[in-house]
């Protein structure tokens, strides 16, 4: 019995990372003759029914990457990949940016390094992981204002970036494949290995 939980990295035909999709979703693919090729390892055989004419009952294998016919229309200059607490937490791997911490997520709040009121914005560079400890002695000023130091600096990630923030489990060679899409320079890439 198959794991039928474990997500399917889709790419494009020149293996940019698009988007984790469930069985459902790349059985249909195959079948509608959408996926140009494959690699990673196996991880589901779909059976299913009977071909009247041959009597030979339909497989389809599914891999853990597959690459699409398409365009790719979410990568166009200017891609910003939406933000939410989800990803923001993981790109921070759920430690508080202030007091250095490790939190669980439902301990942890979203803070604008320079306040909203002080016009700031809701943007990957301007925000960071904090407890709500440290967020609530924040308060509406910058770190410097609140005598906090920033630990790290915050970043957007690129896409294949997240990607991987988007996932629930990255099998090990679903990780290589994305690794190799980070920058060089990427704070996840010696997370990744990990």
């Amino acid at each position: 019995m198959y794991n039928l939980s474990l997500q399917v990295l889709r790419t494009d035909t020149s293996g940019m990372p698009l988007e984790w999709i469930d069985y459902q979703q790349a059985v249909r693919l195959y079948f509608a003759q959408q996926v140009a090729y494959t690699c990673g390892s196996l991880l589901y055989r779909i059976r299913g029914g009977v071909q009247a004419r041959s009597g030979r009952r339909s497989l389809i294998e599914v891999n853990s990457i597959i690459a699409t016919h398409g365009t790719n229309r979410a990568l166009r200059s200017g891609y910003v990949p939406p933000l939410n607490n989800r990803a923001l937490f993981r790109r921070d791997a759920c430690l508080c940016l202030y007091c250095g911490q490790p939190f669980k997520r439902h301990e942890l709040s979203r803070d604008h390094v320079t306040p909203i009121t002080q016009g700031g914005r809701d943007v990957w560079e301007n925000v960071v992981t904090a407890c709500k400890r440290c967020n609530n002695h924040k308060a509406g000023r910058t770190p410097e204002q609140a005598g906090m130091q920033l630990l790290a600096v915050p970043f957007m990630p690129t896409h294949a970036e997240y990607i991987y923030l988007q996932s629930r489990h990255v099998l090990s060679d679903q990780m290589a494949f994305l690794k190799a899409h980070f920058p060089r320079s990427s704070p996840l890439r010696q997370r990744a290995l990990q």
